[in-house]
């Protein structure tokens, strides 16, 4: 591919890398580096004059750090006369902040786009937003991909014929219901109540779980409260098998090991948006790589071509 250039920041190299490869295109180096001040410094080492340049990096934890070294990297593409600044951001962190449920809180998630856009990016590629309305908070197009396929490519290797895929609530329900279509399988949702960041409540579960394999499906999977409290209430209706799934697989605060250790749990799965520590991973974890996907997404932008094309056909 000619006169494109991919960057890495230094969130998840990795993930770039196996983007690059499935693109043939090599991954151009970038330098960061930090003045005695504790400011960041950032070098694009790749000429960018008149190129298609895409940024690739996730905001993990350090999330700040990984926000300002990104929009550095706009910044710097910018100065270096870049022809268009694709922020590639696997995951959106600050999606979550997307609505005023507080009196005197700030919306971050439309912040940080604001940021972002000022910087230089003059277009966006994410996965799996937290949200709908994320996409309204950015003023230059988005295109939003999910990892529904590959999430059922996985499943499908199993026998579905008593399958159940369950939303922890009634926001991610339509998430769920397109997964469960891909599936040809049934859905059903709890119904939760968040108190706080890391406490929630789901009274019922709204479907039919009885004696059936379940599925949890869920976008994130931070530090596990909501997988765990919906265990508790699935327990209670009967299931015959239990697995998770996610998109994002965060896992602070030893969310991997909480949910590794319940026994009636057989498989947890997420995708490689954010780096998964090879040391945390244990037994029950099946990380699946969205490289692929964000390759053809990149490819498809690059040449002027529909994303969205890329769902149409439901099957991989």
């Amino acid at each position: 591919m000619r006169d494109i250039a991919v960057f890495s920041g230094s969130a998840h190299p990795e993930l770039a890398a196996e983007v690059c490869a499935h693109l043939g295109v090599p991954l151009s180096p970038a330098r960061v580096s930090r003045f005695a001040n504790d400011c960041l410094e950032v070098q694009l080492q790749a000429n960018c004059r008149e190129r298609d340049v895409f940024l690739i990096q996730p905001l993990v934890a350090p999330v700040q750090e990984h926000l300002v070294e990104l929009l550095l990297m706009c910044d710097a593409a910018r100065g270096a006369s870049a022809s268009r600044i694709t922020v590639v951001m696997p995951h959106y962190s600050y999606a979550r902040s997307d609505k005023k449920d507080a009196p005197r809180i700030s919306i971050g998630g439309r912040l940080v786009a604001d940021l972002l856009v000022a910087s230089g990016a003059s277009r966006v590629l994410a996965m799996t937003l937290h949200s709908p309305q994320v996409h309204g908070f950015f003023s230059v197009p988005v295109d939003h991909l999910h990892a529904l396929r590959e999430l059922a490519e996985h499943f499908r290797r199993y026998d579905l014929s008593r399958t159940t895929v369950v939303s922890p609530d009634l926001g991610n329900a339509k998430e769920a219901a397109a997964f469960a279509r891909l599936l040809g399988v049934q859905v059903a949702a709890g119904a939760k109540q968040r108190f706080s960041d890391d406490r929630v409540q789901i009274s019922s579960v709204i479907g039919e779980i009885a004696g059936r394999d379940v599925i949890v499906l869920d976008d994130e999977i931070a530090k596990g409260s909501t997988a765990l409290e919906l265990l508790d209430r699935l327990r209670e209706l009967g299931p015959r098998t239990i697995r998770i799934a996610c998109t994002h697989g965060l896992f602070s605060a030893g969310a991997l090991k909480r949910l590794s250790a319940e026994p009636d749990v057989l498989e947890i799965v997420c995708t490689n948006t954010v780096p998964v520590p090879e040391g945390e991973r244990g037994d029950k974890l099946r990380v699946l790589s969205i490289a692929p996907a964000l390759a053809e997404a990149v490819r498809r932008i690059h040449n002027g071509e529909s994303v969205s094309a890329l769902f149409e056909n439901p099957h991989p």
